[in-house]
């Protein structure tokens, strides 16, 4: 019943044409309610109450999850109580009043053109994380983005996420086809990036995998993301205009592509292209 429900409610946020990556990300998030509620021995979102949402809550921060992904599983419980009460399969939302945890927002961290120059170094030698990188700085996709992207998605000079086409430089289409070439084959999987047993590499591998390679480069105060920052900040820095760069990147408001306005040091350059990092 509980799975049944969280079906309905995926199938909902496809027919509102909802990015994949977002459908993926509240599927997960339902999935580890589903789980919290079952173990407190609740079979249907009708039982439920909003003393067992906190205990969900509860069971998130002792599992270390930081406050800002909590207030994001949190938006998704709301939206999913929000579509149960419209749909008249929950009685109430018991949901509303959740409260979010307050968590201040981390600065954005741009890679210097030495860092993330000494960053491709040292993943040269491992085809596969190079091209990771270069994904990365050349086109500024999310890593859930990457993670779940297909070969099927991929042309020459173009590959096509959530709807967006993003166009790819020599260099990221050099990494990508070297990668490409020794990339495990397994029947039926199109994931692009994959393990050696021919698994798709999910979202934590990557993050591992970049951590990694950040502290052997000797990059201090950075993560996963800041290669998309870096990404962002050199476009705009070199004239691209903000609401190309604000639809590329997948930015629901311009607003969110103009807060990196205030990270660019050098002055913008008027009607420049893409450059390749």
């Amino acid at each position: 019943m509980l799975n049944d429900v969280k079906e309905q409610f995926l199938e909902h946020l496809r027919q509102q044409k909802k990015a994949i990556a977002t459908i993926v990300a509240y599927s997960k998030d339902i999935d580890q309610l589903i789980d919290s509620l079952s173990r407190q021995g609740k079979t249907a979102f009708s039982e439920t109450e909003k003393n067992e949402l906190d205990v969900f809550i509860a069971e998130l921060k002792q599992k270390k999850f930081t406050p800002k992904t909590i207030s994001r599983k949190i938006n998704s419980i709301k939206t999913l109580y929000r579509f149960m009460a419209q749909k008249e399969i929950v009685a109430e939302n018991i949901a509303r009043n959740l409260s979010h945890p307050k968590y201040e927002l981390r600065e954005p961290r741009v890679l210097s053109k030495m860092e993330y120059r000494s960053l491709r170094d040292v993943c040269r030698a491992d085809i596969r994380t190079y091209a990771i990188v270069e994904l990365f700085l050349q086109t500024g996709l999310r890593i859930s983005e990457v993670a779940n992207l297909r070969v099927s998605d991929n042309t020459d000079n173009v590959i096509v996420v959530d709807k967006r086409n993003i166009p790819l430089n020599q260099s990221v289409r050099e990494a990508l086809n070297a990668y490409l070439a020794i990339r495990p084959q397994k029947e039926g999987e199109d994931h692009v990036f994959i393990t050696k047993n021919g698994k798709p590499l999910l979202v934590r591998n990557i993050r591992t995998v970049i951590d990694r390679a950040l502290k052997v480069a000797g990059i201090t105060g950075a993560r996963v993301n800041d290669l998309r920052v870096t990404f962002v900040a050199y476009q705009l820095a070199a004239g691209a205009p903000l609401d190309y760069i604000s639809k590329l990147v997948g930015h629901k408001r311009i607003s969110t592509t103009e807060r990196y306005m205030g990270i660019v040091k050098d002055k913008p350059k008027k009607g420049a292209k893409l450059i390749e990092l």
